[in-house]
């Protein structure tokens, strides 16, 4: 092997190392929301994973909440964002979202922030929607910013 392909094959590796350790430095969620991570659950069956539990308020049906988020499909691919735009408003409950949402971020505390694997059923289905193919499991990170409760 000449000395100008081993630099080149060294340049690459090292390239491809700090890409990496960037993606897990900046991933708050750690090795669960990398690509290729293994998130298949039984059909039906939400998954919700609490990397950090918050200290605030606690998300309850009929609240007002806004959260950032993250979604992706099991390739990796990112579909949708809030991050650095406006943090999203529902009302929790009451079917403004997909019911992967209603059903995961129930419970949630505010300052926390949570991995939601959602099986097709329980997000768009046979249908698909605009970028997410038909019959996806979606994985979303999501941080809950705000809660506030109903009646008020």
């Amino acid at each position: 092997m000449s000395p100008r392909k081993l630099q080149v094959g060294v340049a690459v590796c090292v390239a491809l190392a700090v890409v990496v350790l960037f993606f897990i430095a900046s991933n708050p969620f750690g090795m669960s929301g990398m690509i290729g991570t293994n998130t298949s659950q039984p059909q039906g069956q939400l998954v919700a994973q609490d990397a950090i539990v918050g200290s605030g308020a606690t998300a309850q049906t009929g609240d007002t909440i806004t959260v950032n988020y993250t979604g992706r499909l099991q390739t990796g691919v990112v579909f949708d964002s809030s991050v650095g735009k406006t943090p999203y408003t529902f009302v929790l409950g009451a079917g403004n979202v997909i019911p992967g949402w209603d059903l995961g971020l129930t419970g949630m505390k505010v300052g926390g922030k949570r991995l939601l694997v959602i099986p097709s059923d329980l997000a768009y289905g046979p249908t698909g929607y605009g970028p997410i193919p038909p019959n996806s499991t979606l994985i979303f990170e999501v941080e809950l910013v705000s809660v506030e409760p109903a009646g008020q």
